[in-house]
């Protein structure tokens, strides 16, 4: 591998990056401020917000990758100049979600079982259970946003969506802070407001992309509202891609919330410096999700195009800049570790901060080192997503969560009782497999073959 590629190349990587990395900090911001107000409430409240908004993600993160993944189709079908496929692809996508939203509120019943036998205190479970029906009950916006921003994504398109993504999640900030604490005449409802503004804020940015998406303008250019409806070749075609994909996400983040689950069995100090340490950690993971979405278009518009050389040469270069990112960031967490730790922390909980910062600083040394091998995880699986690769992605992914994380962590929590930082240590070695299997596969450039669009 070159270790520098053309300065145009970085440019087009950052051109469609950026929007995305602004897109995702404010998601993360949006999370920070979230859980830091919900830290300021009540120290419950922080410990059951972490598990219950996970699991929620997890139940829903499968729907929204398979929805998601029809920004691959318009990527290849942009690079392939079909304009008219772009929003047929799109329209399969927005369907997907119609059709499986019934599913998603039935999994309210077994996420609800899974906390309720999670083996947390009752007074946290008592907060995650309402959190996570709520948040449930609203979940359909992420794979509809998934879906129709993938419109706007797959051309590269991506200042509109970030713009209305930092607009919901504004929204989502002041019904926050009114909902929470019952400020501007709204009633005080702790955890449950947290996640009442959620799903009101989540259909905003949905909202608006659907208004873009039917004007004349692209009625003219894409023939969006001609092109709206059931294509049964498509859909298939497209489901037998992106299902991989989105089992992928779903197990690997399955797997994370079982993780997750299992630190509420460690006692209240491991459970909240982890909680804590997750939290900060959306600071670089989030942003870092932007990137990878910047390679999977441009893998798949390049793709598109049959220049798999370039889209080779694009791949690496994203894995570059992800890689100066995380070194940056983690430098900060590194360095001053009180201070992020601190914002998280009331102030009358004295005794509980001096037991949570010694643990706290350890867990984000382990939280920078696994950041750097994450960089390598999201990039590459990005990459072969982007290319149409989804059948490994899937299964590497699945050995290594099951097969390696979640058994682990039963023996390290569970049996051999090593404590929290050995449990974090763990999660690092998983990052860091993903990242050597992505990244070899990558290399091998079997995905250079792969047709998708047909």
């Amino acid at each position: 591998m070159r270790i520098f590629y053309p300065a145009k190349l970085y440019k087009e990587v950052l051109h469609i990056a950026w929007p995305l990395i602004a897109t995702q900090a404010s998601f993360t911001l949006m999370l920070f401020i979230d859980r830091l107000l919900l830290a300021r409430y009540s120290e419950v409240a922080i410990q059951a917000a972490l598990p219950g908004g996970i699991l929620s993600f997890t139940l829903c993160c499968g729907f929204m990758s398979v929805a998601g993944y029809t920004s691959t189709f318009v990527a290849q079908f942009f690079g392939a100049k079909n304009r008219p496929a772009c929003s047929r692809s799109t329209a399969q996508g927005v369907l997907f979600t119609l059709f499986t939203a019934p599913i998603l509120l039935l999994l309210i019943f077994p996420g609800r079982w899974l906390l309720a036998h999670a083996g947390h205190a009752p007074d946290v479970l008592a907060n995650e259970l309402p959190y996570f029906t709520i948040l449930m009950l609203g979940c359909v916006a992420i794979p509809l946003n998934a879906a129709i921003s993938s419109y706007f994504t797959g051309q590269g398109r991506t200042k509109i969506t970030m713009v209305t993504t930092i607009l919901g999640n504004v929204v989502n900030i002041a019904l926050d802070y009114a909902l929470i604490f019952g400020h501007f005449g709204f009633p005080e409802m702790g955890i449950r407001g947290a996640a009442i503004g959620t799903i009101i804020a989540g259909f905003i940015s949905p909202a608006i992309l659907f208004t873009v998406y039917f004007s004349k303008r692209e009625q003219h250019l894409f023939q969006t509202r001609a092109t709206f409806g059931y294509d049964h070749r498509l859909f298939w075609r497209m489901i037998r891609f992106s299902v991989p994909a989105g089992i992928h996400l779903a197990l690997d983040l399955a797997s994370f919330s079982a993780f997750v689950l299992l630190t509420g069995r460690m006692g209240a100090v491991a459970l909240a410096s982890s909680n804590i340490a997750l939290s900060i950690n959306t600071l670089a993971f989030m942003p870092l999700i932007g990137f990878g979405i910047a390679t999977s278009i441009i893998v798949g518009q390049y793709q598109g195009r049959r220049e798999p050389e370039r889209a080779r040469q694009a791949a690496h270069a994203a894995f570059q800049v992800a890689l100066l990112y995380m070194c940056t960031t983690g430098a900060l967490f590194v360095s001053i570790p009180d201070f992020f730790i601190g914002l998280f922390l009331r102030p009358d909980s004295a005794t509980l901060a001096a037991e949570i910062l010694p643990v706290g600083r350890y867990l984000l040394v382990i939280l920078t080192l696994w950041g750097l091998a994450d960089a390598g995880n999201l990039i590459y699986a990005s990459a072969l997503k982007g290319a149409g690769d989804t059948r490994f992605v899937m299964i590497f992914s699945l050995a290594a969560s099951w097969f390696m994380l979640v058994p682990g962590q039963l023996v390290i929590i569970e049996w051999l009782k090593l404590g929290i930082v050995a449990a974090w240590c763990w999660t690092g070695l998983y990052v860091l497999l993903l990242a050597l299997g992505f990244s070899v596969r990558f290399f091998q450039g079997r995905w250079k073959t792969i047709n998708v669009i047909g």
